[in-house]
């Protein structure tokens, strides 16, 4: 024993000034020869002499056994390894097939970039994401979540961006609705584009953050501050960035940086690329941010992209990301940084430059760019038209249940147009829609209103003259009413019932006023109005037998309605109304002569 101890004192003094130089394969084959070479002085076994010189040099006695075992067997020299290829474990994604897929879909969900740098970060850590992993059956360390984190591009940084100011309660909520979209459109090979407007750039010799390689002592000379000339040219580049594909596509313009700017971007992407490579796809998925040019509260972006979805007969879905958290779109940190990156420490002198840079963006991961100028004017200030912003909202756009200003549809085809809701009938007057019974006018409810439609224009220009001729002269400082009907008293389709009701029931015309709501006078001369107007437009009324009983009095008409279901009521006193179709600037028509002033 004494002698095994004096020999690890002596050998770990020499492996210790011997051992950081030379490498792992050398040192293994140098003990395993100081092993034979003990065993053969000593007489001792190899196995004894191996334990010796592991305790000295601080190793296991496998390894010792190893290196003897490589030399017994005329161990040849290994130019720049240290071990036999296929020696050492297996790496953890090798090992367990489906890990490294598994990692990124975790990334994905929480991956941050800045628009103007190519690092991404990622708010989960190590030991989180580990965690997880383990969760779905994959054993692996924190290390080897660094090793293939940094393998992807993700670095460790001093801080984090995470201060954005007040969130919105369900902003998880709608992260998970777009990734699931995402996914799902992708699984089905449906074209996915991710859009939004890059920084706008003064062009010009104005300086640019980085550095490129140029002959020493010959930079780049640029001007000395960056506040843009007043007649400078600012261009607006916006960018559809094509997610199952990852092809970029950048549209350049020097207008204003508006909604139908935007939409005319994506207009020319779906023309020159999308429609190629997606030739059979009937649904677009369009996610972006929720301000700026396809603002989630912009009736032009709504309204541009009907108009794009009604031209390429796509059904076209937008999922904007709530706001204030733009940094999660995909064309940030997938798109807009590397853009950045080909432009830096090169001024942007024109239009043609800033379309070339950008064409020229290409990464290791297979991104590829298409750049073009966009000359059209999109001017700022457009307003959409409130029928228009009407008709949107009643028959194009369809509204999620979760949060239907973020995620909307547009249809190629718009909804058919809802029945018009009845006129809301005068108080004092039996409605129009309970008069318009064939019981009651002999007629369809139908025919009855296609003459009222065919007679609108002429019954309109017969007022119109009327009041002309009442006012004697044109109107002046005329104020429009907001009462039902442009407040007048009785609608052609009024003067069309007075008709029938006298023609078809014999009704007196004080029946005819108490259940129109005017006095028996009024009822009387829309009767004549309405012959003279089928008379002047040589439309026929359709020829029906009078009912076995007429009713003669408000009593009788009552049983005759009851009998055919007609929930008809009398008002007990017609309404009286003012003249609403005079100037209201000229005294109301008296019935007697004012007495002279005296």
């Amino acid at each position: 024993m004494g002698s095994d101890e004096a020999a690890v004192a002596v050998l770990a003094g020499k492996f210790a000034e011997y051992r950081p130089h030379v490498g792992e394969r050398g040192w293994r084959l140098y003990l395993g020869s100081e092993a034979r070479a003990h065993a053969a002085l000593n007489g001792c076994g190899l196995a004894a002499a191996a334990a010796v010189v592991a305790a000295a040099a601080g190793v296991s006695r496998a390894t010792v056994m190893a290196g003897a075992g490589e030399l017994a067997d005329g161990a040849e020299p290994m130019a720049g390894r240290s071990r036999r290829a296929g020696a050492g474990r297996p790496k953890a994604e090798e090992k367990q097939p489906g890990l490294k897929q598994v990692l990124d879909g975790l990334l994905e969900e929480g991956r941050r970039g800045d628009p103007v740098s190519a690092v991404t970060w990622n708010i989960l850590s190590l030991r989180d994401i580990a965690r997880q992993l383990t969760l779905r059956g994959f054993g692996v360390s924190k290390d080897t979540v660094a090793r293939l984190m940094r393998a992807d591009g993700y670095s460790l940084q001093g801080m984090s961006r995470v201060l954005e100011g007040r969130q919105h309660e369900d902003r998880d909520l709608q992260f998970g609705n777009i990734n699931a979209e995402i996914a799902r459109a992708l699984e089905e090979g449906e074209p996915v584009i991710s859009v939004d407007g890059k920084k706008k750039e003064h062009l010009g010799a104005y300086g640019r953050s980085g550095a490129a390689w140029r002959p020493k002592g010959d930079p780049v000379r640029v001007r000395s501050h960056d506040f843009p000339d007043r007649d400078g040219i600012t261009i607006c580049p916006y960018g559809v960035y094509d997610i199952a594909a990852n092809r970029g596509f950048v549209s350049v313009g020097a207008s204003g940086d508006t909604a139908a700017f935007a939409v005319n971007a994506v207009r020319r992407w779906w023309r020159d690329e999308g429609s190629l490579r997606y030739p059979g796809a009937a649904r677009l998925l369009v996610v972006c941010d929720a301000g700026g040019a396809n603002d989630h509260r912009s009736h032009l972006w709504k309204d541009q992209l009907a108009r794009l979805a009604e031209e390429t007969g796509l059904r076209i879905e937008v999922m904007h990301f709530p706001p204030g958290t733009s940094k999660w779109n995909k064309i940030e940190h997938r798109l807009f940084c590397h853009i950045t990156r080909t432009w830096r420490a090169r001024p942007l002198m024109t239009a043609a430059d800033a379309v070339a840079g950008i064409a020229a963006t290409v990464t290791a991961q297979g991104l590829k760019c298409t750049a073009v100028r966009d000359d059209g004017s999109y001017p700022t200030g457009v307003k959409v038209p409130p029928d228009r912003v009407k008709y949107l909202q009643d028959r194009v756009i369809e509204r999620a249940a979760f949060h239907g200003e973020w995620n909307y549809a547009l249809p190629p085809r718009p909804r058919p147009a809802p029945d018009p809701a009845p006129e809301p009938a005068r108080p004092g007057r039996v409605p129009a829609a309970v008069l318009n019974h064939p019981a009651l006018t002999g007629m369809q409810p139908q025919d009855l209103a296609a003459l009222a439609r065919d007679l609108d224009i002429p019954f309109e220009a017969r007022l119109q003259q009327r009041n002309y001729n009442l006012r004697k002269g044109p109107r002046v400082n005329a104020v429009r009413s907001t009462a039902p009907h442009g407040g007048r008293k009785l609608t052609i389709t009024d003067h069309l019932l007075a008709l029938r009701l006298r023609d078809y029931l014999d009704l007196p015309g004080r029946v005819i006023g108490a259940l129109l709501g005017v006095d028996a006078s009024s009822a009387n001369r829309a009767v004549v109005l309405a012959g003279e107007l089928l008379t002047a437009a040589r439309l026929p009324l359709p020829a029906a037998p009078p009912p076995d009983r007429i009713p003669r009095t408000p009593a009788a008409l009552l049983a005759y309605a009851a009998a055919a279901g007609i929930p008809l009521t009398i008002p007990e006193k017609p309404v009286s109304h003012a003249r609403t179709l005079r100037n209201p600037h000229e005294p109301a028509p008296t019935t007697r002569p004012e007495p002279p002033i005296k």
